[in-house]
């Protein structure tokens, strides 16, 4: 064993284990039945990475319990109040979609956008919701989801769509002045928040510039053949199920009005929530037709709890129209929790210290300090499962590194956030991949390769870095030879 029992505190190569039992159980999943596997069984993998953690450490270390105690506690302050988040998303989705909201946006986009530049439009879109709202969760969990329909509809593959969804809403939350993760990531490494926006235009804008090329690209250059044919099919069958209204649109209108307020995350979907079950009876007349003011309530509930179901024979139409409600959400919630136990034995243990202080003490160089910095950032949101805890974390574990080494705090708080913040989505055990993916109803490793921005950001912050070091390398060089 390479550690010493009396320090108490694994060394990088134990460390690594339940990381290695982690991504090697992920791998086995991905061979036995693709992406969906992962989905369905992360929560069992990451109990049992968990496990390992926690024997190891047991076994061979003494680590005193408060320290575990003070692991769970640091990421259940984090995780725990997004769980009624998740449990609002859900009830949000059933309402909008009962009241005619979705399928009013859908048949309306259907209309309006056409097909070859639908993929540049969505990311667009969300990009400009995202920055008024400032949440990206609140984005996908809304007109996120009125446009993974219009998508599927006009023939577009959905791990895309959701990519270009994904890209938009991240972009915007990540900009805007009203996103949590953005004030997390400026206030914990000392730097205005106005400042740190500024900075981190300068990584976002290419970043998104590259995600709008390629998404124009995939438009323009691969338009489903039957596009406008499978709309028209599309409008009919929604127009056949639900009365379509522009009057439906005054219930996303009040979420736009509630979130420019800056009313919070969890108050405006409980509105929004409130608003669509009004719009239920107002727009569609209820839920069934016969039953009277109390039966209608009690349809409504139903529907929240357990979701709706539509008999249609068009599987597409069948499929958009279904929602889970809460009962829908329970396996992402529980996942969440999973992530959650996780994290807090990698903290208790003190395993994720052990790695992240192995990559800080061979750092010299500024490229290195970022490249080091994203990569932990990534390392995190696999780990910690969580953004904010991740956020929290990255800061603090550089914050004194770029000090010592002259580097700006906004630089930090950009490279924190162009790795973080970004990525964990991308993550399927993440409560950000999980929400996401049950959301849109695409599995996350399947909408991985199509959130450019997402995946572009850590690269441009690097990319920043390395630039930044050359120039100062020509500038020396110049100046001696002056």
């Amino acid at each position: 064993m390479e550690d010493n029992k009396d320090n108490r505190r694994p060394g990088l190569k134990i460390s690594l284990i339940p990381f290695v039992f982690l991504f090697g159980m992920i791998g086995l999943l991905v061979n036995a039945g693709g992406a969906g596997y992962v989905q369905d069984w992360s929560w069992g993998v990451l109990l049992l990475c968990a496990v390992v953690a926690l024997s190891i450490s047991l076994m061979f270390y003494r680590r005193p319990g408060n320290e575990y105690k003070q692991g769970l506690k640091l990421c259940s302050v984090q995780i725990m109040p997004a769980l009624p988040i998740l449990a609002l998303i859900a009830t949000v989705s059933v309402s909008w979609m009962a009241s005619g909201v979705v399928p009013t946006l859908i048949v309306y986009g259907l209309e309006l956008i056409n097909p070859s530049i639908f993929p540049l439009v969505a990311c667009l879109v969300c990009a400009c919701v995202s920055v008024l709202s400032g949440s990206s969760w609140t984005t996908i969990a809304t007109i996120g989801v009125a446009f993974i329909g219009i998508g599927e509809a006009m023939g577009y593959y959905p791990p895309l769509v959701a990519g270009a969804i994904i890209s938009g809403a991240y972009f915007g939350d990540k900009v805007s002045p009203l996103s949590d993760t953005t004030v997390l990531a400026s206030s914990s490494c000392g730097v205005d928040l106005f400042t740190h926006i500024r900075n981190m235009m300068r990584t976002s804008i290419p970043a998104l510039l590259i995600a709008l090329a390629v998404f124009g690209g995939v438009g323009l250059f691969a338009t489903p053949a039957a596009a406008e044919e499978n709309a028209q099919i599309l409008i009919s069958g929604l127009e056949g199920m639900y009365n379509i209204s522009a009057w439906t649109l005054l219930i996303p209108l009040l979420t736009i009005v509630l979130l420019a307020l800056k009313v919070s995350t969890r108050n405006t979907l409980i509105l929004s929530t409130l608003a669509g079950c009004l719009g239920v009876i107002l727009f569609q007349g209820g839920l069934s037709d016969n039953a009277g003011p109390a039966g209608q309530t009690a349809e409504i509930l139903k529907a929240l709890c357990f979701g709706t179901s539509s008999s249609v024979d068009d599987e597409i139409l069948q499929n958009l129209t279904s929602t889970g409600g809460i009962k829908g959400m329970m396996p992402t919630i529980f996942l969440v929790l999973s992530g959650m136990f996780f994290g807090g034995v990698m903290l208790g243990s003190g395993m994720i210290s052990a790695i992240t202080n192995a990559f800080v003490k061979h750092l010299h160089s500024r490229r290195g300090i970022v490249s080091a910095t994203v990569g932990t950032g990534i390392f995190l949101n696999c780990t910690t499962s969580d953004q904010y805890l991740s956020i929290i974390l990255n800061a603090n574990v550089y914050s004194e590194l770029y000090g010592r080494k002259g580097i700006e705090p906004k630089f930090l708080s950009r490279t924190v956030e162009d790795s973080t913040s970004v990525t964990s989505v991308l993550v399927p055990w993440n409560s950000c991949g999980l929400t996401q993916s049950t959301v849109l109803g695409v599995s996350t490793l399947a909408y991985l390769p199509f959130c450019v921005f997402n995946l572009m950001s850590p690269v441009m912050s690097i990319a920043a870095a390395w630039l930044t070091e050359r120039r100062k390398s020509i500038r020396e060089v110049r100046n001696m030879a002056g």
